[in-house]
């Protein structure tokens, strides 16, 4: 399993143990062997997650070149990570999409779904259209966090080059603001300062505002490994280290075993290492805020009464 993690190929795994073993295996032998993994990925992939919830996910997706059909194409894998009700990280799942379509993403969280993912309170990942609506179809209720990153980036990226570092200081004020409040009031003082210089840049900031201060509303102490989608990128540059070796899949299967075997060993760690986040203030905090609710209803709905 370790060779296959390591993206060894099936013919340099042939030359590895013959070389160890003084014996030859041939390369139909050593892909049987391989296939070995595959009942072991799927069993991992399609565990039942009934047994937590999970407050926090984020999603993001890494692509492969694939052999079908005589022809190279570019795959998606879609990958999904949760933080559960004790601060523990967990790889969800994954999937292979043809695109990150909106159809790809909602068959991929109603698959999730299935299996027993529930109570999502906040959910991370970048602005791709399709993934956007598959959230607001299945998430209803969760709110949405805009991954800062690609956030930043997109305004750069819309801005003169001689200003982007003076913008790129401002922005990361705005966005690590300490409140939603103070928040605005320096969005509204950047957008007055730049809006004449980088109209287009400034429009990308106003409208995403919003979803990309977000985690604004959360205790402090999560924000910073809530706002971006850094955590599943991490997994993605993992996966991408070890596919260098094959780089073009001959099939859907093998791009399957080898980023699960890559994610088990991944979750493993996690699960018996230490607790990603602390979640007791996530849920006195929690409390409260329903606490409130409750009340703003119960006047509500005796103001209506009344009237």
């Amino acid at each position: 399993m370790e060779m296959v993690v390591n993206g060894v190929s099936t013919r340099k795994i042939t030359q590895i143990t013959e070389e160890l073993c003084g014996t030859s295996f041939s390369k139909s032998t050593v892909s049987s062997l391989c296939k070995g993994l595959d009942p072991i990925i799927q069993d991992w992939n399609y565990r039942s997650l009934h047994e937590h919830v999970y407050p926090f996910v984020l999603v993001d997706a890494i692509y492969t070149k694939v052999r079908e059909d005589g022809r190279v194409r570019s795959r998606a894998v879609l990958i999904a990570t949760g933080v559960n009700e004790e601060g523990y990280r967990e790889i969800l799942g994954l999937q292979i999409g043809n695109s990150e379509s909106e159809s790809s993403w909602s068959e991929f969280f109603g698959w999730l779904k299935d299996r027993g993912l529930r109570g999502v309170d906040l959910i991370i990942s970048d602005q791709h259209g399709g993934l956007v609506q598959a959230i607001e179809k299945h998430f209803q209720g969760a709110t949405w966090q805009r991954c800062q990153t690609h956030f930043i980036r997109n305004i750069l990226d819309a801005a003169p080059k001689y200003m982007q570092d003076a913008l790129l200081e401002e922005i990361r004020g705005i966005l690590h603001a300490p409140n939603k409040q103070t928040a605005r009031l320096l969005l509204e003082q950047v957008l007055a300062k730049w809006e004449e210089k980088a109209p287009k840049a400034m429009q990308i900031l106003e409208e995403g505002f919003e979803d990309a201060t977000a985690v604004l509303d959360y205790p402090d102490r999560y924000r910073r490994r809530l706002r971006t989608t850094n955590g599943v990128e991490r997994l993605n540059e993992e996966i991408r280290r070890r596919e260098r070796v094959i780089r073009i899949f001959p099939n859907r299967e093998s791009v399957y075993r080898l980023v699960g075997a890559v994610l088990i060993e991944i979750d493993e760690k996690w699960m018996s290492g230490r607790k990603y986040l602390d979640m007791s203030e996530y849920w006195q905090w929690r409390k409260t805020k329903e606490q409130e609710a409750r009340s703003v209803n119960q006047e509500v709905s005796e103001m209506k009464r009344v009237g």
